[in-house]
């Protein structure tokens, strides 16, 4: 899931342009970004990235917190945290199914 700071109907707009294929959650007041800590520095062009793993227990698994706008995790890498992340659930609950999907 992606959080954006726009409002719902600017959120729909951009998403059906960009034609996303995930789940998108707006976020106008901020409250998400706030509770995960997630920095706003203006002089730097607004919130900086955040990326968080949520395991579907709810506990944050992984962050990484961008210092600037640039600074974004590469695909691969997100793909082989989870991977890791899926690899170790598998070991400790095995019954459990796929992992963190």
């Amino acid at each position: 899931m992606v959080v954006g700071p726009d409002d719902l109907e600017a959120f729909k707009t951009f998403w059906a342009k960009e034609q996303l294929p995930f789940i998108g959650l707006p976020d106008p007041r901020h409250r998400v970004a706030k509770l995960y800590g997630q920095q706003v520095r203006w002089l730097k062009m607004g919130r900086m990235p955040a990326l968080m793993v949520i395991h579907r227990q709810g506990r944050v698994v992984y962050r990484h917190y961008g210092s600037s706008m640039s600074d974004i995790l590469p695909d691969a890498r997100i793909l082989a945290l989870l991977d890791e992340l899926n690899a170790e659930e598998h070991k400790t609950m095995p019954d459990q199914g796929p992992g963190l999907c």
